[in-house]
């Protein structure tokens, strides 16, 4: 007899996100492969960064589940929680940096605080994770001696500093020049088969969109819920909602075969 299929390493299954009264999205299901980099996308305030926090474990869900494999992360206990949310890294939008700390000393900080690595250690992981990211040679700089880009690239080693199974990462691309998103972009492809890791990655920037995502799910602000699920290209060719194609298309329509991304 066969072994049972591992289960996706996430599934969410009929999440409703509300603050009060109001709603932010409903009825979301979805899984999200092993080693696949999986796009939340969709136009501003439609709640892909409000699904991202409550993937993490930030904000509760008004409904439905979040699964870790066959676990419930908001109905397992806190210490099932605290370990689940260990296997997780996490990219916030900012950056969010000490400017404090050097960029070895933000990356390391994981490594002390929740593994318990010793200092000495933890140095050097950190300087290992800064050159898997492409920042040899400026683990003692401080974030603000840095361009916008490179401090995406440290928070993204701090990110990746316990080894992660997923990876989330929230509008990775905001505020960089063309090039410098596309450097970042491809890290992410480059992190994924090399760590073999799993990422979520949040944003609305087409390019990164059609550049970097094995699959993606779209949020439409207007109906609060999920129009499709899809590779976006495919979703560029087939799909039937107006609202989908309007994004992947900014308001021009499918475009002729030959002028495809």
């Amino acid at each position: 007899m066969c072994a049972a299929a591992h289960p996706p390493p996430l599934r969410v299954r009929d999440l409703t996100m509300a603050f009060g009264d109001f709603v932010v999205q409903r009825d979301l299901s979805f899984d999200v492969g092993r080693a696949q980099i999986f796009v939340v996308m969709g136009g501003s305030g439609c709640g892909k960064s409000t699904l991202l926090r409550h993937m993490v474990g930030l904000i509760r869900p008004a409904r439905g589940k979040v699964l870790y494999a066959d676990t419930s992360l908001w109905d397992a206990d806190e210490e099932s929680r605290q370990s689940i949310m260990r296997t997780t890294g996490v990219l916030y939008q900012s950056g969010a940096l000490w400017s404090s700390l050097t960029l070895a000393e933000n990356v390391a900080l994981p490594l002390v605080e929740i593994a318990d690595v010793p200092p000495s250690a933890a140095r050097e992981l950190a300087q290992l994770k800064l050159r898997l990211v492409g920042l040899r040679g400026f683990d003692d700089y401080y974030p603000f001696e840095i361009s916008g880009g490179m401090r995406k690239r440290a928070a993204l080693a701090r990110a990746i500093a316990l080894d992660p199974e997923i990876i989330y990462l929230d509008e990775p691309s905001a505020g960089l020049d063309p090039v410098s998103a596309h450097l970042l972009d491809a890290l992410i492809i480059e992190l994924r088969d090399s760590l073999g890791a799993t990422l979520v990655v949040v944003t609305h920037e087409l390019a990164s969109i059609f550049a970097i995502a094995d699959d993606a799910i779209f949020l439409d602000a207007e109906t609060r819920t999920m129009l499709a699920q899809g590779a976006p290209r495919a979703l560029l060719e087939e799909c039937e909602q107006p609202a989908v194609v309007e994004f992947l298309t900014r308001g021009e329509g499918r475009p002729t075969r030959d002028a495809r991304p």
